[in-house]
């Protein structure tokens, strides 16, 4: 990925922004779309970037082994020894590191044999994949791939007494977990990988200060904690009643599906969900939502200007700007033609920019340089500024 600098506002954390080659014709040309992934984040990019979208990449949480597999190892020994009669496969990856796990210790053989003789759930095709992979076939998938649906319709049933082992996900699943115990059965969790920070929190906290302030069109989540993170480092920085009132307005919260989105719609933010939970699915909604959403423009000093996430359209002409241009003409099309006063302004530049009113002068200086029409934004003496819109 290249990485693009902005003098005046510092240089991004390394690797957050790509930008891809500049072609008319595709749909997210000007757009910038955030991607919280660890896994699979390479493909996620080139899917959105084949697209004309620019990439900012800010792992939220990444998978890391269990640093203490002693919960693990006595999980397995108890579901050969006392074998469940259901086992519910959260996870792809999850399911087959407890198989590499048990063929480690030994415990490989016997595992398969306690599984056989179960009822395995696969929570999607990616754990059924797994589940086929080992041999084994399931016996049920649930059609919206979320767990909540496994609880529901094991609850359906009378499973008081019934012995279930519950393959973990990195997250301990409280709501399931107590939900099957409350419902009379016994519950072995199994975890197998756990959920953490990323090395880097750098380019996290970047993207917070850019939906923010407005200045990224879209972040694409493909995981709860994910969701989770980046909710929790914005309140740790101050910033979440303003990342949550972004996702509300300009910035879309783009969700693979309904576990994902649960952080933010449990809390009354809508978000936009693909009918599939697939990566190509979520990139094709997001294809369709952005351009939708692309105001009509306005026309100042003569010019037809159209603003998208990262860039301007100036008579059809694609103009990058840097984050600070860009928030101070966000904020002055917010109500074309009426003065902002630098007071004003100041909160809307992005967090990395000294807060002062100099700092709004240089990027109006800026922003009038990038338009190429200096009489595009002006001067109201002893007020602020306004866009010279007809």
């Amino acid at each position: 990925m290249t990485v693009l600098g902005d003098p005046a506002v510092g240089t991004d954390p390394p690797g957050l922004i790509s930008q891809p080659s500049p072609n008319g014709s595709m749909v997210l040309t000007g757009f910038s779309v955030a991607i919280t992934a660890c896994r699979r984040r390479e493909e996620l990019a080139g899917l959105l970037e084949r697209r004309g979208a620019r990439v900012i990449s800010a792992p939220a949480v990444q998978i890391r082994p269990l640093t203490d597999d002693s919960d693990l190892v006595a999980a397995t020994r108890a579901c050969i020894a006392v074998p469940p009669q259901i086992v519910i496969a959260s996870t792809g990856v999850g399911f087959r590191g407890w198989m590499e796990a048990a063929d480690g210790w030994g415990l490989g053989d016997a595992l398969r044999r306690v599984l056989e003789n179960a009822d395995v759930l696969a929570r999607g095709p990616k754990a059924m994949g797994a589940i086929r992979a080992a041999g084994l076939r399931e016996t049920w998938s649930p059609v919206s791939e979320s767990l909540r649906e496994v609880l529901d319709h094991l609850r359906a049933g009378d499973i008081r007494g019934v012995r279930i082992a519950v393959q973990l996900h990195g997250d301990p699943e409280p709501e399931l977990i107590e939900g099957l115990r409350t419902a009379g059965a016994e519950v072995i969790p199994v975890p197998i990988y756990q959920w953490r920070p990323p090395d880097d929190i750098a380019p996290l906290a970047k993207l917070i200060d850019l939906v923010a302030t407005r200045n990224v069109d879209a972040v694409a989540f493909t995981s709860k904690p994910a969701v989770q993170a980046m909710l929790d480092l914005a309140e740790q920085v101050g910033r979440r009643e303003a990342v949550l009132a972004a996702f509300r307005g300009d910035v879309v919260p783009a969700c693979v599906g309904m576990v994902t989105a649960d952080p933010l719609e449990s809390i009354g933010v809508k978000t936009l969900q693909p009918d599939r939970p697939r990566l190509g699915a979520l990139v094709r909604v997001i294809a369709e939502e952005l351009p939708r959403r692309r105001p009509d423009g306005l026309v100042v000093g003569g010019h037809r200007l159209e603003i998208r996430g990262h860039a301007v359209l100036v008579d059809q002409r694609m103009v990058d700007l840097p984050p600070a241009p860009m928030a101070v003409l966000r904020a002055l099309a917010e109500q074309p033609g009426r003065v902002m006063s630098r007071a004003q302004l100041v909160p809307r530049l992005p967090s990395g920019d000294a807060a002062s009113e100099h700092a709004v002068e240089m990027a109006v200086t800026r922003l009038r340089a990038a338009l190429g029409d200096g009489q595009c934004v002006q001067t109201v003496v002893k007020r602020g500024y306004r866009l010279r819109v007809e």
